[in-house]
């Protein structure tokens, strides 16, 4: 039988350079590619499932009004990493 590794990391993503280097309508979106984006490259994965809570801390404030950084939690299982907002 195959042993999956699980491995449990905790980051803190900054999301404040969204504010200066993009336009109010796009900001939220763009913080949900940034945070996908980040996990990829320091899990190491290609698959990268954001839980709802991420989605409702980034989306709080509205389209323009992101949070300048965010707590994950991320679990990776083989090549999948599930991001929970970290609390």
């Amino acid at each position: 039988s195959e042993v999956s590794i699980m491995e449990e990391r905790i980051y803190t993503i900054p999301l404040r350079d969204i504010m200066n280097n993009s336009k109010r309508t796009k900001r939220a979106p763009r913080a949900i590619r940034k945070i996908r984006e980040f996990l990829k490259r320091h899990m190491k994965a290609e698959i990268v499932k954001l839980d709802n809570s991420i989605n409702e801390k980034v989306w709080e404030r509205s389209i323009e009004k992101v949070p300048p950084r965010i707590r994950v939690k991320a679990v990776k299982e083989g090549d999948v990493v599930r991001a929970t907002l970290a609390e």
